[in-house]
């Protein structure tokens, strides 16, 4: 049962980020598919007013929604039903396995014979299909989106978020006063309680993302504009060692070395048992982790709390999909498209399927979901607050984590490494990387 859920959750995870990480070496490149990549001379094509039905005046009696997020396709059909009944508008859903969603949708937007709405990952996904994204700024609710989820190209809101993941410090309530953790100093403070009693203070565990690729997104996110300091970093024009956040990150993974055990002895498994069973009183993880905790009897109550690098007070979250509309169908088409999200985000049976039968955590800083577990609570609380930052990484040099970061964390656990002499191989890592 363990096995099942931790290849799922990694397997959850290298989705979510190869999306993101492919084609990010150079921020100019693009997300390649042999199978129905769109060129330019197709989206040429689709931007040609010729190819376009014909206008109309007259409102749209039915759209198609095509989306990649196969475990809700029977709630969406339900969610359609409800639309059609209140609206008088049909919604046609059309069905996908998951693995060739992109290759399915850039053949029908390619052929003007594309879906309504439809979803993709920001990021690379939706720089690469522009052409095809209506603006979406004018929705009712768009000044209620938390800080930095929504999905933005030109300056124009053109995705609207499904729901957020997030990641930081999940802790053990009856073991640590996250109020007390809010630097340094009370970070290693906290450490060396929970040792000198016996507990582990903080875990971090073997897995590339869960070793070092997540960890290190905070120190990136709190750069004044993280996707130019990576372009920076890249090209060697700054260094990890000359940055004040990565210095107190190399700190910080000092003290973590000193005083916890190995992350190169711990596997996710064994990460997310001890910490349920009070063995260690604190996890880098996400919202994701929840599910590893049904197999124990867990007796306290668990929160998610920043990792306050230079006294950071925010988590880190983002979106991994989100809706947009096909700005190639026609004026009706388009206004029956942005119809549906505003009812699927305003209205009481629209946000209902949202929260209750899709299970999403809530990205309105008016929604609340009455279904959530404690961590994705946790993570919808922050982003209402506006305490989230962004997953940077998501624009690092493509397979870094693996390749080059790995080995670096593994050889800091494994030696008397400093921390300055970790920061420069960091910097040589993504200097390299980006080649």
């Amino acid at each position: 049962m363990k096995l099942r859920k931790i290849l799922g959750v990694l397997l959850t995870t290298t989705m979510i980020f190869s999306v993101a990480l492919t084609g990010c070496g150079k921020t100019e490149e693009k997300t390649e598919s042999t199978d129905a990549k769109v060129t330019p001379a197709t989206t040429a094509e689709a931007t040609d007013p010729t190819e376009k039905p014909a206008q109309t005046t007259e409102a749209a009696k039915k759209i198609i929604v095509f989306q990649s997020k196969v475990e809700i396709s029977d709630q969406l059909e339900a969610c359609a039903k409800a639309y059609q009944e209140e609206t008088g508008v049909e919604v046609e859903v059309w069905g996908t396995t998951g693995d060739d969603y992109l290759q399915q949708l850039k053949i029908k937007l390619g052929n003007n014979q594309g879906p309504t709405v439809f979803s993709l990952a920001p990021g690379s996904e939706s720089t690469e299909l522009k052409a095809y994204l209506a603006d979406l700024s004018d929705l009712s609710f768009i000044g209620d989106i938390s800080a930095n989820m929504a999905n933005q190209i030109d300056g124009k809101v053109v995705g609207i978020p499904y729901t957020m993941e997030g990641f930081g410090v999940v802790y053990n309530k009856n073991l640590i006063d996250a109020s007390k953790v809010t630097d340094y100093d009370s970070f290693a403070a906290m450490l060396a309680e929970q040792k000198a009693a016996g507990i582990n203070g903080f875990s971090l565990s073997q897995e590339s993302y869960f070793l070092i690729g997540h960890i290190l997104n905070t120190p990136f996110a709190l750069q004044a504009d993280p996707q130019d300091y990576i372009n920076k970093l890249v090209a060697g024009e700054v260094t990890m060692q000359d940055t004040p956040e990565f210095v107190d990150f190399a700190k910080f993974m000092e003290a973590i070395r000193a005083n916890t055990s190995n992350p190169l002895e711990v596997n996710y498994d064994s990460q997310t048992g001890d910490f349920a069973t009070g063995k260690t009183a604190s996890i880098h993880q996400g919202n994701w982790s929840y599910g590893m905790f049904t197999d124990y009897d867990v007796t306290f109550d668990m929160g998610m709390m920043p990792l306050p690098i230079s006294g950071n007070d925010k988590i880190a979250a983002s979106v991994p999909t989100c809706w947009y509309v096909n700005s190639q169908a026609t004026a009706p088409e388009i206004q029956a498209g942005k119809d549906f999200i505003n009812w699927l985000y305003t209205s009481e049976t629209g946000k209902k399927y949202l929260m209750e039968e899709f299970g999403f955590i809530p990205v309105l800083t008016t929604m609340t979901s009455p279904k959530l577990d404690p961590l994705s609570q946790a993570v919808s609380e922050y982003a209402a607050a506006g305490k989230t930052i962004s997953w940077p990484m998501s624009y690092w040099p493509a397979g870094i984590v693996d390749v080059y970061l790995v080995p670096v964390a593994q050889e800091f656990f494994t030696t008397d490494m400093t921390g300055t002499e970790f920061l420069e191989a960091l910097t040589k890592a993504f200097v390299e990387a980006g080649k």
